[in-house]
């Protein structure tokens, strides 16, 4: 967690504290943004314009248009659905600002022009943003009631310490962190350190957690056993694409090591050959 300084209005894009602050948002989880409910209501969209004007986008998910450059064959536009919002003339005609003469385009939900621009220019940063409205208990009721039905916003009060539990509890539902327990052979899970993961960076899967365990260790990998929420039952062997739940134990097992001869460390066949036909017959005992 860390505690940014302020933002210049209409000078985010030269100011030398904008700047540094701007640079922090991008590569945050979560953002907090603390307002004063006792001002005006319209410097939280001030705010979101700032930080919009510099390439972040607060609270969206990233559009679902596939886009890709193409040196030859022309422009290729298909939709899965209706496109309300613009059409095939628009579309030709951005692809012509930003000199793109051959590309495929498709379009799998309903986007507006932005969404195409930002798609185009690839540098969009989608974060989470939760509006805290501090000072609630210089409001009214009706005025708190107003602030905790806006969407992703939370009112609570520093001075008074009101509702700093369900700030955490916000805080922890928007970050979706799910924590992952490893597990020996023969040895009790440990609990103390957990393997953090997290949609917005790699994933939940199984894969996502060998990645950050080591880069390696997707490639010795062979199956996991896992106990908790995501497992059918207790314990489950799954695969490389299995998706966690928060706390769940995984132990994984990985393939044998080859060795020059092909075999593994330990001999999994017997070296006796399999027909009986070839097999040495023994002298005969001397009696």
């Amino acid at each position: 967690m860390l505690n940014a300084s302020y933002i210049v209005c209409c000078t985010c894009t030269w100011h030398a504290v904008s700047v540094q602050v701007i640079a922090v948002c991008k590569s945050a989880d979560l953002l907090l943004m603390v307002l004063d409910a006792t001002k005006p209501w319209y410097h939280r969209e001030i705010l979101t314009r700032e930080l919009e004007a510099v390439g972040m986008r607060l609270n969206r998910s990233p559009p679902n248009i596939y886009f890709k450059k193409k040196k030859t064959g022309g422009v290729s536009i298909n939709s899965t659905g209706p496109l309300t919002k613009m059409d095939e003339k628009l579309v030709l005609r951005v692809l012509q600002e930003y000199k793109i003469h051959n590309c495929e385009l498709l379009f799998k939900e309903d986007c507006s022009v932005d969404d195409l621009i930002d798609v185009i220019e690839g540098n969009r940063r989608y974060v989470k943003c939760l509006y805290v409205y501090n000072k609630v208990d210089m409001c009214s009721m009706e005025e708190v009631g107003e602030i905790a039905r806006r969407p992703n916003s939370i009112p609570v009060s520093c001075h008074m310490r009101l509702n700093m539990d369900g700030l955490l509890g916000k805080i922890w539902a928007m970050m979706a962190l799910v924590r992952v327990y490893t597990k020996k052979v023969g040895h009790k899970p440990d609990f103390s350190e957990p393997v953090v993961l997290t949609s917005d960076r790699g994933g939940t899967t199984m894969e996502a957690m060998c990645k950050q365990i080591h880069n390696t260790l997707t490639k010795e990998f062979k199956y996991a056993l896992v106990w908790g929420c995501s497992a059918k039952h207790y314990p489950q062997r799954v695969g490389l694409t299995h998706q966690l739940a928060d706390e769940d134990v995984v132990q994984i097992v990985k393939s044998k090591i080859k060795a020059e001869d092909g075999r593994g460390r330990f001999k999994s066949t017997s070296d006796k050959p399999l027909r009986i036909a070839d097999r040495e017959k023994k002298p005969a005992l001397k009696t």
